[in-house]
């Protein structure tokens, strides 16, 4: 395993951009594509890559970061193209941010541990903000990001100038609230504000997380991998039985998800 950085195999992966993006000797399909196209890939790619993560799959993540890598190296070259910029400007650009926003590392500023480091992080952005055209409090809070992401990101930006709850018994208080419009938009059968009042009532929660310090995307994921999991053990249960999903009633089908669910995480992941 090679530990130093392999320039060649970079240069490599740019001349292979290029010439699938060579207007005579190209791929069709990659000459087709522009940054509006290929992002929804990257975005993919990303969540591949935190996968590979999840499932603690070293090759996997090998190969899924390479995937990565290349839509990096893609977008790189349409903004060549255009003459808007190249990877290096890419890769100078990071550098110099990365040497900025660690002045504890790179240079004598001192910092006691990693909240003190994350502290001076974003106080470091405050300042890269303000040097920056004017903008809203919230304009540069990517749109693209995913639902529950993006609602933290808002409710932290709000939470600089003030604008916030207090402490995690406000954000609780603020839940049962939301759920009791949620359920006056159901007993009036109003489906635009049902999906308002949803919208609010997940919003919230979103917050609740950040002020419990959870990421909510992770809560979600590790909640949606548990019920997979059991799902599984009642999907074989069933096909156990010999009998067919249709013949079970609720009752029954409770029951063994309940039995699933006993059986504990450790069981779970054997499965």
């Amino acid at each position: 395993m090679k530990t130093e950085p392999d320039t060649a195999s970079l240069a490599e992966l740019l001349r292979i951009m290029a010439r699938l993006r060579d207007r005579e000797r190209g791929c069709p399909w990659d000459l087709e594509q522009t940054f509006a196209t290929i992002a929804p890939y990257t975005i993919e790619e990303a969540y591949e890559v935190a996968d590979a993560i999840e499932r603690n799959d070293s090759n996997d993540l090998k190969d899924e970061l390479g995937d990565l890598l290349f839509q990096i190296v893609f977008h790189a070259r349409l903004a060549e193209e255009s003459g808007a910029f190249a990877f290096a400007d890419v890769a100078r650009a990071i550098c110099d941010k990365m040497l900025r926003r660690h002045p504890h590392v790179f240079g004598s500023r001192r910092v006691g541990s990693s909240a003190e480091q994350a502290a001076l992080w974003d106080e470091i952005k405050r300042e890269e903000r303000a040097g920056s055209a004017p903008t809203g409090l919230l304009d540069d809070v990517p749109i693209g990001l995913p639902a529950l992401t993006r609602a933290v990101k808002l409710g932290k930006r709000a939470a600089t100038v003030g604008f916030d709850w207090p402490d995690t018994v406000g954000v609780r208080a603020k839940v049962d609230e939301e759920l009791a419009e949620l359920d006056a938009a159901v007993a009036a059968r109003d489906d635009a504000g049902i999906a308002a009042e949803m919208g609010d009532l997940l919003f919230t929660m979103a917050n609740w997380c950040r002020h419990l310090k959870l990421d909510p995307e992770t809560c979600l994921r590790a909640a949606n991998q548990k019920f997979t999991t059991r799902l599984h053990a009642v999907e074989r249960e069933v096909q156990r039985a010999g009998r067919a999903w249709q013949s079970y009633d609720v009752a029954e089908l409770d029951a063994l998800w309940r039995q699933a669910k006993a059986r504990g995480p450790t069981r779970e992941r054997e499965d």
